[in-house]
């Protein structure tokens, strides 16, 4: 299923996208209710896609954990060792945005980069899980935008502040659910084009920390409960990386598209000083 969660007459649905239509399934209580309990949630009305305004398949996640240095070559570009353990840091609700919404250019950098990401989202507790059993606590996947302000997260040894400033993370549009990909969602080309031009172009089966290994190895410090999110981080062709630099400006497209999954699309512009 290719779910959805959707703005209309004023409230917040959640349906499954067919084409250019839309199936609301009026008792889910979220995309991952949707996704793990689909017989639970009878079909009703269908709407024209048009009609209505998409919004992140999980609008304030519980934890949104993402992984830094997970593509061989984008370590590389950076100058990073392989990882031989994932790099860990989380991100804030208020630094998400949904599919379609501006990310926000912050006043105080010029340095605001994109980064294309598979995004897992968990559709069942998990707690010290093996490899073996992570993908059976996999709702679904989409995608994600990791912009980061590179000068805020070279401050410091950890990467926080440059990851979390206000509205700059673009999330969705839809929730995929494993039935639809090959298992852990490998391997699949994931992109970023800016303006147009593609900037990113990799795959998902090059990643040095599968999502199953992800799933087992941060579940034994901490509970990933239903609607968590695990950004698996990004590859090569990064903005910071470039010679000469390239950052996404105001009144910037950037798209991240990632096959199988879709495209999410967020146009980049000026924030409050």
């Amino acid at each position: 299923m290719r779910i959805v969660a959707l703005s209309r007459n004023g409230g917040t649905h959640y349906g499954v996208r067919h084409g250019d239509r839309v199936t609301i399934h009026p008792s889910a209580a979220s995309a991952v209710d949707l996704a793990v309990s689909p017989a639970d949630h009878p079909a009703g009305e269908e709407v024209a896609l048009a009609d209505v305004t998409l919004l992140a398949p999980v609008a304030r996640p519980g934890k949104f954990i993402c992984i830094g240095l997970n593509y061989r070559l984008h370590a590389l570009e950076g100058g990073n060792p392989i990882p031989d353990y994932p790099a860990v840091f989380l991100r804030v609700a208020t630094s998400l945005v949904g599919p379609g919404e501006a990310l926000t250019y912050p006043e105080v950098s010029e340095q605001l980069d994109y980064e294309a990401e598979l995004a897992v989202v968990i559709g069942k507790t998990a707690t010290a899980v093996s490899k073996d059993d992570a993908l059976d606590h996999v709702a679904g996947y989409s995608c994600f935008n990791d912009g980061s302000v590179r000068n805020y997260q070279r401050l410091s040894t950890q990467w926080t502040m440059g990851k979390n400033f206000d509205r700059t993370g673009g999330f969705g549009p839809e929730l995929v659910t494993p039935d639809e990909l090959p298992a852990g969602a490998a391997p699949l080309r994931i992109m970023t084009r800016l303006n147009g031009e593609t900037m990113q172009d990799s795959n998902t089966g090059d990643m040095i920390f599968d999502v199953a290994t992800l799933i087992a190895t941060l579940s034994e410090a901490m509970t990933l409960e239903p609607g968590d999110v695990i950004a698996t981080g990004t590859p090569s062709g990064v903005g910071y990386a470039r010679k000469p630099q390239v950052f996404m400006r105001p009144g910037d497209v950037c798209e991240i598209e990632i096959e199988g999954i879709g495209t999410l699309c967020n146009p980049i512009a000026r924030g409050a000083a």
